[in-house]
């Protein structure tokens, strides 16, 4: 297994939108070994393809305390949608911002699993928000563009000054929060 690097907002690969698995390998299982390994140690509880650069219709979610419900989504489709949630979100690809974004509480999803196999099931809660975040990052989008532009051009700014400082040996890395997803 390996750590893949997670690309930061606002990096331009962000915005790909993601292309269907079409083969379900041994190469497609390290693929998503690696995510979790990813995952697990950036913390964050869900991680999609999008965010190492794979642009491939690929989600990986382990929303347990013990860290060892791993969860596989490709190809994902949400096929029903009941009640708003309004919660607040981070992402592994914008560290150390927090901010609350409304999503429906509960989703039925229809995806394949590492094998291929088409399921379907009924997610509610944190999972399901964890979902709809990680299926935004397969179309391109994040959660900042929930957000107003002025909160955006403050993210990127703070964002920026953070990479200059980490570049410049002065630290300014993001403070430990919650999970991202």
């Amino acid at each position: 297994m390996a750590l893949l690097p997670i690309l930061e907002y606002p990096d331009p690969r962000l915005r790909t939108k993601a292309l269907p698995v079409t083969v379900f390998d041994a190469a497609l299982q390290r693929r998503i070994d690696d995510l979790f390994e990813t995952m697990y140690a950036a913390p964050g509880i869900g991680l999609a393809a999008t965010q190492v650069d794979w642009h491939q219709r690929l989600i990986v979610i382990d929303v347990s305390e013990q860290s060892d419900q791993r969860e596989v989504f490709i190809n994902p489709q949400i096929l029903s949608r009941e009640g708003q949630a309004l919660g607040e979100e981070g992402c592994l690809s914008v560290p150390g911002i927090y901010d609350d974004v409304q999503r429906a509480e509960r989703v039925r999803v229809r995806a394949q699993d590492a094998t291929g196999k088409v399921i379907e099931r009924d997610l509610e809660g944190i999972l399901a928000v964890c979902l709809q975040h990680e299926m935004d990052h397969l179309e391109g989008r994040l959660f900042v563009d929930y957000l107003s532009e002025l909160k955006r051009q403050r993210i990127r700014k703070k964002l920026d000054k953070e990479r200059r400082e980490r570049a410049a040996g002065r630290g300014g890395g993001a403070s430990k929060r919650a999970p991202s997803l």
